[in-house]
This record gives structure tokens, sequence and C-alpha cells, in this order.
């Protein structure tokens, strides 16, 4: 075997999360996109916590003999790294929000606490209180002999010690109200004062507590963090619906695996909390934080109507040649069509699912949902459908991660307005984003369809970017029908002419298409491959890369995340990552073959669970227009100079520069600055 080296997955999705709080610290980055930025920080630590960290604690205590991992540590030792790496970069998401906080001041912004809210708004706050927040209050007193209440995950409490008056201590525990905005905002004419909810609880303590006569009362946060794996008990009287909601219940009393507290709490209050909590030091992660925790709520930090402190608004563009006010499956005989949002309008997908609702023509809509939006047209659409009549089928992915709930409500609300629910396969989750239509025509049947490398979902298409392939390809269509017919049928096996499917041959053909590139190298063509991915873990295709590299393939890659591949090792490999404005979800792959350009999307990532554990679909690009475009698009991402980092082997998360021009290249504005021209034509 050759000697090939890996990144450790979870210290690189670390790393990964580390560019994430690079934005929050740039100065370039409009004040309040950086607080954001925080949030976002934040709320992905906490799902990392939830799902990997769970997952090496759960091998750490397994009594297995353990393998090392890769990069020569055990569960044990990989359990200390990350809450080693987790305090540095915690520490520094501190500094940077209060060096952001400082900032605001500029701009007439105050945070204020407890012990600064302005005289004047002091009766606002008390009503507010009064109003909005003492109704929502979840107050938990604590006794030394009762049983400690289990504390729901990734919720905030306030942890309060009162001494009374004749000298007798107690603890209680106060859940920060979730039903409420984090933030209020106090508005004077000429500034603005932001003060946390947290903030008001504490400012009313004495207040709430008054039965107990405090002399001494103080308060710290805390928070847990609980495994999110779903347990599914073998049950064969519930349905896989009932399955998945006792799961989601059950997720809230999971293993906790970290409790992060306030610094400044007391050393006997701390002693208190672990002991009732039962942590473990060699396993679970405990760490010292501020004074605020679930910073995850600075997502949504309101923009204080002050447009200078958010991004510039990019409206989406219209496709160019897509004209929504004709008939669109006229339109889509003529020709493939991409779309990329968010540069370009998630319309043309409502339109599409709108149209065919209401045609007459129109018998069939199947399609994939993995995560819908809380207010989701693309589900009225298809409830419409099948109410005038259509046959609607739903495969729906009930597994989706911190999504279940929804996708639960919506299964129930499809079902009950005539959809067919087809609910996934078992050990597989589908996570293929695909849809076919099929209309009646004087020349028989027709079928139209689109495949995407994201979800159908009108919210994230505005943050997220991702390309939709619309198709009147019969191959590729005839391929989508009977990825259908499989999820029905999954245990036949069918050929398929154009697509390729997770799990069965989507990690042989790339490596095909890698040992193609090697094979041309060797005979001295042209060879390169060009990849953009969200993340890559699996190690097999790592090891695919690196013998490509090392028969000459110039290789060059954009991935957001997680890269078990260490660039350095290999003179032809590059790898960058961009984190801007826009979550970067495209996921496209660019094989040269002699100058013939093989492109394809797909929903699939280069991890072992896309490429064995689900339903993934890769779809080749057949139109040489279309084909150029995501060339050059990929151009454009590789001459980012402004939110590009090098991916390397020591984890600098070093931007990119271009020496060769001082021109500046921001990809994602650029990206939309090729459309806009496009369209100009």
């Amino acid at each position: 075997m050759k000697d090939y080296t890996f990144k450790n997955r979870e210290l690189s999705w670390l790393d990964f999360n580390a560019r994430v709080l690079q934005e929050a610290e740039d100065p370039n980055v409009p004040l309040i996109e950086r607080i954001r930025f925080i949030g976002i920080f934040s709320n992905n630590l906490d799902e990392f916590y939830k799902v990997r960290y769970a997952t090496v604690k759960r091998i750490a205590i397994s009594g297995k003999k353990q393998k090392k991992l890769y990069d020569g540590l055990n569960a044990i030792d990989l359990l200390k790294e990350i809450t080693k790496k987790t305090i540095e970069l915690q520490d520094r998401s501190v500094k940077a929000l209060n060096s952001i906080i400082k900032e605001l001041e500029s701009e007439k912004i105050f945070f204020v606490d407890e012990k600064s809210i302005p005289i004047k708004f002091i009766k606002y706050v008390n009503n507010y209180f009064i109003d909005k927040i003492q109704p929502q209050l979840e107050i938990i007193v604590l006794d030394e002999k009762s049983k400690f209440p289990n504390l729901p995950d990734t919720s905030s409490f306030l942890t309060v010690k009162i001494v009374s008056k004749n000298s007798k201590l107690k603890y209680a525990l106060i859940k920060i109200p979730t039903q409420l905005d984090r933030f209020l905002v106090l508005d004077d004419t000429n500034s603005k004062h932001v003060i946390l909810i947290d903030d008001i609880i504490r400012f009313h303590l004495k207040e709430i507590f008054e039965i107990f006569s405090p002399k001494e009362i103080k308060a710290n946060m805390i928070k847990i963090s609980r495994d999110a794996e779903l347990d599914f008990a073998y049950d064969i009287s519930k349905s896989y619906l009932e399955k998945i909601s006792l799961s989601l219940k059950n997720r809230s009393s999971g293993e906790p695996v970290r409790f992060v507290y306030d610094s400044k709490i007391e050393k006997a209050t701390l002693d208190f909390l672990l002991d009732k909590l039962k942590f473990d030091d060699s396993t679970d992660s405990i760490i010292p934080g501020g004074k605020y925790h679930n910073r995850r709520d600075y997502m949504s930090f309101p923009s204080m109507k002050k447009k200078s402190l958010v991004n510039s608004i990019l409206n989406p563009l219209d496709l160019k040649g897509f004209d929504l006010s004709k008939n669109i499956f006229e339109t889509l005989k003529k020709r493939d069509y991409l779309i990329h949002t968010p540069f370009h309008k998630f319309s043309y997908v409502l339109r599409l699912l709108s149209e065919a609702s209401i045609d007459p023509s129109v018998y069939k809509i199947s399609i994939t949902i993995y995560r819908l939006s809380k207010l989701s047209s693309v589900a009225n659409a298809l409830i419409n459908a099948a109410k005038n009549g259509k046959e609607v089928v739903v495969q729906i992915e009930l597994q989706a991660r911190f999504d279940e709930k929804a996708n639960i409500k919506y299964a129930k609300l499809l079902e009950e307005q005539g959809v067919k629910l087809i609910f996934g396969i078992q050990n597989l989750k589908v996570h293929a984003k695909i849809c076919v239509i099929e209309r009646k025509s004087p020349n028989g049947i027709e079928k139209f369809g689109f495949i995407s490398t994201g979800n159908f979902n009108e919210s994230t298409a505005k943050i997220y970017t991702d390309f939709t392939l619309f198709t009147f390809d019969k191959k590729i269509l005839s391929d989508i029908s009977k990825i259908f017919k499989f999820f029905n049928a999954n245990y036949k096996k069918f050929k398929y002419d154009h697509l390729k499917l997770s799990p069965y041959d989507t990690q042989s053909f790339f490596t095909k298409m890698i040992k193609r590139e090697i094979k041309n190298a060797k005979k001295g063509l042209p060879a390169s491959i060009k990849i953009k991915l969200n993340s890559l873990t699996s190690y097999a295709m790592v090891e695919e890369l690196y013998k490509a590299s090392r028969q000459g393939v110039k290789i060059r890659m954009i991935i957001r995340g997680i890269c078990c591949l260490l660039p350095e090792n290999e003179k032809n490999i590059e790898v960058i990552s961009v984190i801007d404005r826009f979550l970067e979800h495209t996921r496209f792959f660019i094989f040269e073959n002699n100058g013939k350009n093989e492109t394809y999307i797909s929903s699939a990532d280069w991890m072992t669970r896309n490429l064995d554990n689900r339903v993934e679909v890769t779809c080749p690009i057949l139109d040489n227009n279309i084909k150029e475009e995501i060339r050059e698009i990929f151009e454009i991402y590789w001459s980012d100079n402004t939110k590009s980092r090098i991916v390397n082997n020591e984890s600098t998360n070093r931007y990119k520069s271009n020496n060769k021009s001082k021109k500046l290249i921001r990809s994602q504005i650029d990206i939309y600055n090729y459309y806009k021209s496009k369209l100009e034509e």
C-alpha cells in the first residue's frame, strides 16, 4: 500500500468553521453581517457537537480496542484535541464580538446590560418583562436531594444562586425563552440601544425570586449540547413516520456531550452543576465561555434600518432566453437551461411546478423532497396539482437532520391532500434532488424535469448557491423515472443511460473518470480535473486523487468545508475554499478528457455517507453552451483573491492573493455580474 496521509475530518471541519469566523473578524465585511457570522459560527459549532463530537464520544466509550484515527489520534485524544481547538475558536469569537460591539458605537448603536439600561427606558423594559418575558419563563428550583431536571439540548439557562436573609442557599434554573426575539431594540431619536432578554431577566432577578427573600443573588449562563443521533426502536406495530416522531421526542434527552459555562461562575456552583449533570471530563467537552451563550441567535440580529451596515441587495436575475411569460413546456423543448441560485430567480422552479399543477395535459408529477421551507410554495404547488386530479408522487426524506419536524408536518399535510408519499429506503437516506413531469401530447407521452445540486426550498435558494438543470432530454428523464420505480421496488437494480446513482455506481464512475485522466496523462495528452464540493472525506476518493497527481494530472479543487486530502503533499493538487455572503453548495466536476471536457453536476459530496449510504444523483451536462458556462464559473471562483482561502496542511486558512493582477476578484459578486452581462448581450 502506498504511503497516503490524510487530515482528520473533525479537525478539518473546525478549520472550516474558523474560516466562517474569519468573516466575523474581517473589517471589510459590513458590521451587522459580521455579527451575523458570529451567529453562523456558533450554530455550526452546536451542530458539530450534536453530531460529530457525539459520534467520536460513542467510539471512545464503546470499550472496543481503538484503531488510530487518520492523524495518529485515538478517539480519546481526538476529543481532547477538539475541545482544545474549540476553546481557541470560542476565545476568538468572543474577541471578534466585543470588537464589533465597540465599532457599532460609532454608528450610535449601543449594547447595554442589566447594569447600564438608560433611565428613560427602564419603565419600557419593565413593562416588556411583565407583558412578554415573564409569561414565557420556565423556572426550576433545585434541591440537593431531588432529581436534577433533564435540560433540553442547546437551550440556554441562567443558573441562579440565591442566598436568603437567613443565609440559606438555594439554586435555580431559568430557561431563556426561545419564543421571543433574543434582542430588544430601544430606539432613541439619535441612537439605538440593544439589550438581550437574558439581561432583562437578570435585571428582574430579585423580583422573580422575591418569595425567598434574597439577600444575595447571582446568575450565570450555561448550555448543554446532546447527542442528536436518532434511535429507532424495532417495533413492527409502528409506522416509519411514527418511529421518526418518537425518536425526535427522545433526542432532547440524548447523552450530553458539551457543557458551556460562564467562566465567572463561582466554583461551588459549577461543581454542583457538574456533579448533578454527571459530566465526564475524559469524554465530554467542558468549555468555559463568556456571559452569553447560544450566540447562534446573532444570525437574526436586526438590521437597525441601516443599509450601510448590511450587504447590498443583489436582486436575483432572469435567465437569458427563459421567458416566464411564455408556455414553459414549449420553452424547455428548445434546449436545456441551467439556473444558478441565488444569482438567478428560484421562480423558474416554482413556475414549472405551478404550470404543471393546472395544465390539463399533465397527468403525473414525481419529485424528491429533502428540506422544505416553513411556508413552502413547492408543497403548495404539489397540493394544488393533487386537487386538480394529477397523480403526485413525493419521496420525502423524514431523516433530514434537524428538519425532521418540518418534514413530518409536510408529510402529513401532503398525504391528507391526496399526494402519494414514499418514505425513503431502509438504511439509505434519499438526498437526490430530482423531478419528472409527465404530460400527454399528440405525439405521445412527453417528459420534462429538473435535477439540482440543492433542495427545492425557496428560502435557502436566497442564500445557498446551487445549480438546477431543466431538461427535455428523453434519456435523462427516462432515468429519473427509473429512480422513482427504484424507490417503490428497491430490490430491483435498474440500468441508467446517463445518470449515476449512489450507492451503486457513483464512486466507481468517478474512479473510472480519474483513471481515464491518468491514462491520458501517461500518453502525454491533456489531462486535468476541476472539482467543486462541499466536503471531501472519502479516503478511497482521496487516494484516487493522490494517484492521479503522482501521474501528472493537474487537479484544482474548490472545497467549502471538510477536506481530508493534504494538498501540500502533492505538487499537482491545489485546493481553495470560498466563504462569503452566500453558502457555497454547488457540486460539479470537469474532466478534461483530452479536450472533450466532460462535465457533471451532482447532489453528492465525496463523503462515505454520500457514496455508500444515500441515494444521490450525478447528471452529465450535454449542452455545450452550459458546459462552457460552468467552466467559466469555475475559473471565476478560482481567480477569487478576496474571499478564497488556501487549504493547506497546516490549516492556516491564509487568504489567496493574486500577484499577477491588482484587480480584486470576489467570486460571488463577479459571478452575479457575469450573469448580468449575459442579459445585456
